[in-house]
């Protein structure tokens, strides 16, 4: 029996997920709109054996007029919309996978379907969309719109959008491009089916004017955890990205979600769960700490508060004293991402002051920090991988591109040598990557069944 290995992402934030990595020496300061710099970040990871790179996007700024000097101090507020960019970075590499970030709320199903199925086609088989509804709350006047939806309503879209997309993605059977120049057949018209999808947000006739994508379907990628974002999950993901900083709730997510998969007819191994990480590493120590500490240093006090802002919406943060406890904790609104809620009680439970929030915060929005050896990061990713917490892990770099080298150098060669981690690709495209299955296209497999049946 082949050994379980894990799955490594490379989750790509422009200069780094560190809040001030951008003023870090060991940063490429300009990486949002630098093309070079995603190539250089690509091939580190590619080089790593990484399973895919990842970008998180939203269709808006989250910017509030009382927030102009945080938000002036920030280094995320210009960077490329990612499909764009990985079907540039698809030709340059040749293994590593591709996971764009679009909105379900704030795109159109068809629209969105060709992209991503462009986006298989040129990279041959290394696409994957990460489905969001987008939180932002204050990115619907790019759209027309007069409000945000609110989750419930987000959510139930998302749902019959995905289910759009891959029936769109179906459009033509897998065979269905005979082209033969002899006989002047280019394709076979009985291979190709029109969706007409009438649905409660969506009315799409169909078809995708363009062939089946080589995966049959780009990966399904979901991030959150909220209720709703676990169901979500449960019904389409085929990877979830997800924080947790202590094994005990890592391991009680990851029971949770998998043991919803079997109401939508699925097995756990078609849902791969994998954690954020922010690995801070050193060949000592206190090479590592010292590393965290410069980058901590590095932290303006209105960009660290600019980060706990939106959960103190009505607060002028200013006049907070930085190193006590907040004045009082807000009870997040109902139905709010669950980050709210975990970021509160965090606050409580371990009675940070305020800065001691905006510093944990400021290394990866709340994700899992460690700070270390490449022996005692790969001791922390073992743990988790061997004990029900995790299937692999989104790897955050605090700074790119130096981070992710450093990880690259000194972490992966120590999870090889333990026998966790591939040495060589498996495959050619994600999915074999990944250890997914290729999905069958609804429309032959009916046909398959009406042919046995008959």
């Amino acid at each position: 029996m082949t050994q379980r290995k894990l799955r490594l992402g490379a989750f790509i934030m422009a200069t780094g997920h560190h809040i001030a990595a951008w003023r870090h020496p060991g940063s490429q300061i300009d990486s949002g709109v630098n093309i070079d710099h995603y190539i250089e970040v690509a091939k580190i990871a590619e080089k790593g054996l990484f399973d895919q790179v990842f970008v998180a996007d939203s269709p808006g700024l989250s910017y509030r007029g009382k927030d102009q000097e945080s938000f002036s101090r920030q280094g995320r507020v210009s960077h490329f919309e990612p499909v764009t960019l990985w079907s540039a970075l698809a030709a340059v590499t040749k293994h590593i996978g591709f996971v764009a970030t679009a909105s379900t709320t704030y795109e159109d199903p068809y629209l969105l379907a060709r992209k991503f199925a462009s986006l298989d086609h040129i990279s041959k088989g290394r696409a994957a969309w990460n489905v969001v509804t987008t939180a932002a709350q204050n990115v619907h006047g790019n759209f027309g719109l007069n409000q945000h939806p609110d989750p419930a309503t987000r959510y139930e879209k998302a749902h019959e959008f995905v289910e759009v997309v891959k029936g769109l993605w179906d459009s033509f059977e897998d065979d269905a491009f005979i082209r033969d120049a002899e006989s002047g057949v280019y394709f076979d018209p009985a291979k190709l089916h029109t969706l007409n999808h009438e649905g409660k947000h969506f009315k799409v006739k169909g078809p995708l004017n363009l062939e089946r994508p080589p995966q049959g379907y780009p990966v399904i990628v979901q991030a959150g955890s909220s209720e709703d974002g676990r169901e979500l999950a449960a019904a389409t993901a085929e990877a979830i990205f997800t924080a947790w900083n202590t094994l005990e709730e890592a391991q009680a997510f990851y029971q949770d979600v998998k043991s919803r998969l079997a109401k939508y007819g699925r097995k756990p191994e078609q849902l791969l769960i994998l954690p954020g990480i922010s690995p801070v590493v050193g060949r000592t120590q206190e090479e590592a700490e010292a590393k965290w500490k410069a980058l901590q240093d590095l932290i303006h006090p209105s960009v660290g508060l600019g980060t706990i802002a939106h959960f103190w919406p009505d607060e002028d943060l200013s006049k907070w004293d930085l190193d006590a406890l907040p004045p009082y904790y807000p009870t997040p609104p109902a139905g709010i991402n669950s980050r709210q809620h975990l970021v509160i009680e965090l606050a409580q439970r371990e009675r940070f002051t305020v800065r001691q929030l905006y510093q944990y915060l400021a290394g990866a929005r709340g994700h899992w920090v460690v700070v270390g050896t490449p022996e005692k990061i790969a001791d922390e990713i073992q743990s988790w991988f061997e004990n029900g917490a995790a299937d692999g892990f989104n790897v955050m770099p605090p700074v790119l591109p130096e981070s992710l080298n450093d990880f690259v150098e000194l972490v992966i060669p120590e999870l090889q040598r333990r026998g966790l981690f591939r040495t060589e690709y498996e495959g050619t495209t994600l999915r074999e990557n990944l250890g997914l299955e290729r999905p069958a296209n609804r429309y032959a497999d009916a046909a398959d069944q009406a042919r046995k049946a008959g």
